[in-house]
């Protein structure tokens, strides 16, 4: 099969497993009404805790996940053998394939042509996908994700912390640790160029922050600060 071919095979297939909305499926099989007209609006996990409990949260987080895990670790080796790219190794290669198979299904989930292009903000998805490509700057990225949640509540706020961590993890260990990094190059940018996707699709969340309006989950506070508003 042409290498093209392969490569829109797995974009196609990585698009639409991102857009299984399980939590528009959840929310109308089993509570007969669409999350996307409750709470946040959002079709995440956030909103599935908030309207239908912490059970069907975790459900609905897990699958998310298993989406950007499967675009990123099966699809590229199902379909990706022969794809290659001027002047690369072949490690270099399918991280390459990995990172436009994320980025579809991560594309997909937030705008899934399942129910009317109207999904989630790609957080757990995003997850997934780094699970595949970048599993220690995944690790560090969450570790802030948690800090964040215990100290101020706010499951918006640790994900944009997390999303900028990400990157500049990245950085830090090729260019202070010198850590040996495969396809630093290309992956680094690919970096910035999620979070700054994952930054826009929380620009309502900031403002609320910023406004001391956002929806908080006191359980989570484990720590009180005294910063204002946070």
């Amino acid at each position: 099969m042409d290498p093209l071919a392969k490569l829109i095979i797995i974009a196609l297939l990585s698009y639409l497993l991102g857009s299984i909305p399980t939590a528009w499926i959840i929310s109308k099989k089993f509570f007969g009404f669409d999350i996307r007209e409750r709470g946040s609006g959002n079709v995440g996990s956030t909103n599935t805790f908030r309207l239908l409990g912490w059970k069907w949260g975790i459900i609905v987080q897990i699958v998310d996940i298993l989406k950007g895990v499967v675009a990123v670790l099966v699809l590229p080796y199902l379909f990706g053998s022969g794809i290659t790219f001027p002047s690369n190794t072949w490690f270099q290669d399918i991280t390459i394939v990995k990172m436009i198979a994320g980025v579809f299904a991560v594309i997909g989930h937030i705008f899934p042509v399942s129910i009317g292009f109207r999904g989630g903000k790609g957080i757990n998805t995003t997850a997934g996908m780094l699970i595949g490509i970048a599993p220690i700057d995944f690790a560090i990225a969450l570790f802030f994700f948690i800090l964040a949640v215990i100290f101020s509540g706010y499951i918006s706020l640790g994900s944009i912390i997390s999303a900028i961590i990400l990157p500049s993890s990245l950085v830090f260990r090729y260019n202070i640790l010198h850590a040996h990094i495969p396809g630093y190059d290309y992956v680094v940018y690919f970096f910035i160029g999620i979070t700054v996707l994952l930054i826009f699709q929380h620009r309502k969340n900031i403002i609320r922050i910023l406004k001391g309006t956002e929806n908080r989950f006191p359980k989570l506070q484990l720590i009180k600060c005294n910063c204002r508003k946070i």
